[in-house]
């Protein structure tokens, strides 16, 4: 009987959980049933309460149960895009795929339904990493997946997305070649071909900078779109392509000014997209468009009220009689942020700079709301530098108010302006990382890590093991949502402020000056602040201005380009030290630059003050002979800068030599001896020189120092160092977590790398930065291994009689070009010009300077009183009544 009771009680368990499995499945299903048949917003609420109440339920949840979950979210998410909450539909796609990939579900379409449209909206919102990495994850699934349905279809639509990828990230090569491979080698249907065609002739418009097309690039651009106009306007369900090919034709004839032509093919556009298309945010970017064109045929009371209509579509309770919309309604959309910046040129144009100022400050709250919602790095740099071209307009508005008001407020205004671009990532990435959890910093730092092998792997080429990209591609994205989930609960990207008294404050304290440089499309601004006063001076980029500079870069290219033309080296540096209008004489001759764009590249020490004929180089007249000078990436990074530490110095030397390889580097044993002959410390030698045991040490010491090679990399190819088992990535040293006193890279290109105009090179310097280093010492080009040797041991001479980092630098060159055993042809600026010291130009105050000024004082009170002993019986008087007052 009680076997029986037992087989009785176990039948009865199974059928009452399959019936509350069953039950809950279904009511799920029916859930979204109801919802699809009648989305609102209002339902999207009532539908996200039932997802709650079924995680309320502490029992376990069935595969089946969990495979509903997701289709509920991905039905969500699907409205809540065309209901224009792009972020909470991204939420939405994140949670489905997250909960299909975690419980290993199957019998549903995660590509079509989820994966596709995720990637989509990942680009709308400009998180182009995350998109690209799940485009080419839903790729693999199809091409390693024997029966995928639809393979073929899928297929295109991740060729396709990819396209839109590279356009909207600034890779229209890559999506130029993409898009013509797969019109040549694949077999595709008549609307397939318009589609890509449309895309195609889209990469080519989005090549020309600004306005400005080359005739080829116009005609390849026009060829595509009525290529693609042909293939699609007798085809079913492609009418918003079509109209899309005539959006683009519009804008191709806008660009020329032929705006009757431009006005009839958005008309047509306009037409058939209105046939199907409901959207508000497509609505929205249509009308943006309308507005845009009569902008520019200066119809600005027409583009204004198509401006109100888009804000009403956009923007719940809107109020049309401020115009503009109150920050509090504004949210996280692109689109937006296009309207608010055609508002502000409108308000421009009827010369209201203030009205202006104001729109423009809506959109970079919004960029602000955009840069939350980002993880990586590269993503976060496009984004900055998106905003750049707003930030000029800003400083020129506050540049005329100054002019008009004569109010200093405009350009302190103007200055945090600018200093909001100045290696932002950087900035923001230092900030946050004292403050994050230490599971943020695990995820960071594992995320990093798989960046990493990602970026080692796909540098392989045509070797590189698809499948291990793929899996690694997989665990980012699992890490990336993480990461998200936590950021989200603690919005990281708040712009920091410079604190301007305090920054003057400091210079005044340094003895020193500023020029601090922003590099636009039109202007190049440079703010100087010396004096507790700030002045703020332009240049205007003609096409003759950067090829000038550029010019006298190039000298630096090889050690015989100023050798072989001393005269041009003279007259070129003296053109762009005149160009860049360098201070002449100051009051303090500490000098802090803070460079931009190919300014990053510049070295200033090098610029003649004073054009000779000479060709001695000893006798030249450079700015070194002006100032000393140190740089630094923006105002507050200098402002927070670690000061120069007085305690005694101890020197983490990497040497790896490279004997008997054609990468031997045989004066490096010279600078070894000569730091090591004078600072304690370990030197890694040869086969010790690894990366591992430089890690190993790297917290323990205040100097590191690497005496190895280095390249800048390429577009392609990221900035590198070597070490003697292998070269490491710039990327690979962000997760170092050192705070050295300073570093040294005594190695060729370490400021050098791809270069974005905000945030500067993405140099192996960079990746030292981003490991805590505030103080650095690096080169910008190719250097000797002879001259460098020698001005290392120069440069620790100073170090070692407690001369800071900043004026030993200068030292050093200086006493390079007074060397009498040094020939004349290897004092070329060439030589001793590349290294640059970045970082604090001031020493930390010890207290034993307190001490000292005691006994300075007690031993001046003592003499006074031996020589004084009338006075002496005085004090002592008043001492013993003080000292029995408080008995």
């Amino acid at each position: 009987m009680i076997k029986l009771y037992c087989y009785i009680l176990f039948f009865s368990t199974l059928i009452s959980f399959g019936q509350r499995s069953a039950s809950e499945e279904d009511k799920l299903y029916n859930a979204v049933d109801a919802f699809v048949s009648n989305p609102s917003a209002k339902a999207i609420e009532n539908l996200s309460n039932i997802e709650s109440d079924f995680w309320r339920n502490s029992k376990s949840k069935t595969k089946d149960e969990l495979l509903a979950i997701v289709v509920l979210n991905c039905n969500k998410a699907y409205y809540e895009n065309q209901f224009g909450q792009t972020e909470k539909a991204i939420a939405s796609y994140e949670k489905a795929w997250q909960i299909y990939q975690k419980n290993k579900l199957a019998n549903y379409d995660i590509i079509e339904f989820c994966l596709k449209p995720l990637g989509n909206l990942y680009t709308v919102l400009g998180d182009y990493d995350s998109a690209e990495n799940t485009i080419k994850q839903y790729f693999y699934i199809i091409n390693t997946s024997k029966n995928y349905p639809d393979a073929p279809k899928q297929k295109f639509a991740a060729i396709l997305n990819l396209s839109n990828v590279y356009q909207s990230s600034g890779k229209i090569s890559l999506a130029i070649e993409l898009l013509e491979n797969t019109l040549k080698t694949e077999k595709l249907s008549n609307a397939q071909k318009g589609i890509l065609w449309n895309n195609l002739g889209n990469s080519y418009l989005l090549s020309a900078t600004g306005n400005l097309m080359r005739p080829e690039t116009h005609q390849n651009a026009q060829k595509a779109f009525i290529s693609a106009v042909s293939y699609l306007k007798n085809e079913k369900n492609q009418t918003e392509t079509l109209s899309n090919s005539y959006r683009n034709l519009s804008v191709l004839n806008r660009q020329r000014q032929n705006f009757e032509i431009a006005n009839s093919y958005l008309e047509k556009a306009e037409r058939l997209f209105l046939e199907t298309n409901k959207q508000p945010r497509k609505i929205a970017k249509l009308y943006y468009e309308k507005a845009l064109l009569f902008f520019d045929e200066q119809k600005y009371e027409e583009s204004e009220k198509l401006i109100l209509t888009i804000f009403k579509i956009l923007i719940p309770n809107y109020n049309s009689k401020n115009k503009l919309p109150n920050q509090n309604e504004l949210y996280a959309e692109t689109v937006l942020i296009d309207i608010l910046d055609l508002q502000a040129e409108i308000f421009s144009k009827q010369n209201q700079p203030k009205k202006t100022l104001e729109a423009y400050k809506l959109s970079f709250y919004i960029e602000d709301l955009l840069m939350n919602g980002l993880i990586y790095e590269n993503s976060k740099i496009i984004s900055q530098v998106r905003a750049r071209n707003r930030t000029e307009k800003c400083i020129s508005i506050y540049d005329r108010l100054y002019h008009e008001e004569n109010k200093t407020e405009y350009l302190e205004q103007a200055f945090q302006l600018a200093e909001r671009t100045k290696s932002g990532i950087l900035k923001s990435y230092r900030s946050n990382i004292k403050n994050a959890s230490a599971e943020e910093k695990k995820l960071l730092h594992e995320l990093q890590t798989l960046n990493n092998n990602i970026l080692k792997e796909q540098q392989k080429g045509n070797s590189a093991n698809i499948s291990n990209i793929n899996k690694a591609i997989k665990k980012q994205n699992e890490l990336m949502l993480s990461l998200k989930k936590i950021q989200s609960e603690n919005p990281n990207y708040i712009p920091e402020n410079c604190d301007f008294k305090m920054l003057l404050s400091k210079l005044e304290k340094d003895k020193a000056m500023m020029l601090y440089y922003l590099m636009g499309s039109e202007n190049l601004y440079f703010f100087i602040l010396q004096n507790n006063q700030i002045a703020l001076n332009h240049i205007n980029i003609t096409h003759l201005a950067i090829p000038r500079i550029v010019q006298f870069i190039d000298y630096f290219n090889s050690p015989d380009a100023i050798i072989n033309d001393i005269s041009g080296y003279n007259h070129y540096g003296n053109d762009v030290y005149n160009l860049l209008k360098m201070p002449g004489n100051s009051v303090y001759q500490n000098l802090i630059i803070v460079p931009d764009g190919i300014l990053n590249f510049l070295p200033f020490e090098a610029l003649i003050t004073q054009e000779s004929s000479t060709t001695n180089f000893a006798k030249m007249h450079y700015l070194l002979n002006d100032f000393k000078i140190g740089y630094n990436t923006s105002a507050n990074i200098y402002l927070n800068s670690k000061p120069n530490s007085k305690s005694e110095k101890t020197v983490l030397g990497v040497f790896p030599i490279f004997e008997k390889t054609p990468f031997e580097l045989g004066y490096s044993k010279n600078e070894l001896e000569a730091i090591k002959s004078n600072f304690k410390g370990k030197y890694l030698e040869n086969s010790n020189a690894t990366f591992s045991n430089f890690k190993k040490s790297a917290d323990k010491y205040s100097i590191l120092h690497l005496s190895t090679h280095a390249s800048s990399g390429d577009i392609e190819t990221p900035a590198s160092i070597k070490f003697y088992d292998q070269e490491i990535l710039y990327s690979e040293l962000y997760n170092l977590n050192i705070n050295p006193d300073l570093v040294v890279l005594s190695a060729c290109e370490t400021g050098i790398g791809k270069l974005y105009k905000a945030e500067g090179a993405m140099s192996v310097a960079r990746g030292f930065q981003f490991a805590g280093a505030q103080n650095l010492l690096f080169s910008l080009w190719k250097v000797n291994d002879y001259t460098t040797s020698v001005f290392m041991a120069d440069f620790y001479k100073n170090i070692k009689n407690d001369v800071p980092y900043f004026e030993a630098n200068t030292n050093a060159k200086l006493d390079f070009l007074n060397d009498k055993s040094i020939s004349n042809a290897k004092k070329s600026p060439y030589y001793w010009s590349s290294f640059v010291y970045y970082g604090s130009i001031s020493s930390e105050e010890k207290s034993t300077n307190y001490i000292f000024y005691i006994i300075s004082l007690l031993t001046v009170i003592g003499l006074f009183l031996i020589f004084n002993p009338y006075r002496k019986w005085k004090i002592f008087t008043r001492f013993s009544k003080k000292r029995n007052t408080k008995k």
